[in-house]
C-alpha cells in the first residue's frame, strides 16, 4: 500500500474511532438498572436548595388556580413574609398559607387606607383591622409585624397543618369569602420554592 493511501485509511479509521468516542455516551446503556432492580434502591437527584413540593402542597391544590405577575414590591413583600415565617420558627407550609392569604387579601401589596374602597378599617398585606385587635395601623402595615400576627393566629389553629389551605387561612382571617384562598395555593407554593433559600 502506498504511503498516501495508508495515511488516508489511517485518517479515516482515526475519525471513525474519535466519532465513536464522541457518540459513545449518547448510545450508553444504563448499567444501574440491574442494580436498582436487584436492590430496590433508586438513585434520585435532589436539588437541595428548593423545598420539597410535597411539604408545600401536602393536600394538593383545590379548584381552579389564579396567578398574577409580581412587581418588585410584591416580590419584596413575599420575601418579607418568608423571613418572618422563618423568624417565627415555622416551616415552608406556613409560608405557603401566609403568602396565599396575602395574595387573596391584597395581591401582596401593603395597602394603606383606601377611603371608600376600604373594607372597614382593613389594611396591610393581610387586610388586618386595628378595630379587631390586630394592632395599630403602623404595625399592621409593617410586613414583618403583620405576618407574625397572622402566624400567631395560625399557630392557635389546632392541626392547621392537616387542613386544606383555605380552611386554615379562613380560621385565622374569618373572611366573608372563605373559599377564595384556595385559588392562590400553587402560586404561593411556587414563590416559597423560589425564595425560601434566597
Amino acid at each position: 500500500m502506498n504511503t498516501i493511501m495508508r495515511k488516508s485509511v489511517l485518517g479515516i479509521a482515526g475519525l471513525a474511532f474519535a466519532g465513536g468516542l464522541a457518540a459513545g455516551p449518547l448510545n450508553h446503556t444504563d448499567t444501574t438498572a440491574p442494580v436498582e432492580a436487584a436492590t430496590g434502591i433508586t438513585a434520585v437527584a435532589v436539588q437541595a436548595d428548593k423545598p420539597d413540593t410535597a411539604k408545600l402542597i401536602p393536600h394538593g391544590v383545590q379548584g381552579a388556580q389564579s396567578r398574577i405577575d409580581l412587581t418588585d414590591e410584591q416580590v419584596a413583600n413575599t420575601k418579607a413574609i418568608i423571613a418572618a415565617t422563618k423568624k417565627a420558627g415555622m416551616d415552608e407550609r406556613a409560608a405557603v398559607v401566609s403568602i396565599a392569604t396575602a395574595l387573596q387579601e391584597s395581591k401582596l401589596e401593603n395597602l394603606g387606607h383606601l377611603g371608600d374602597r376600604n373594607d372597614h378599617d382593613s389594611q396591610g398585606l393581610f387586610q388586618q383591622r386595628p378595630s379587631s385587635g390586630w394592632g395599630t395601623v403602623e404595625q399592621i402595615t409593617d410586613p414583618e409585624y403583620s405576618t407574625t400576627a397572622f402566624l400567631k393566629g395560625l399557630k392557635q389553629v389546632d392541626r392547621w397543618q392537616d387542613m386544606p389551605l383555605t380552611e386554615a387561612a379562613q380560621t385565622v382571617q374569618v373572611s366573608a369569602y372563605p373559599d377564595h384562598y384556595a385559588q392562590w395555593e400553587q402560586q404561593a407554593a411556587d414563590l416559597v420554592a423560589e425564595h425560601w433559600n434566597s
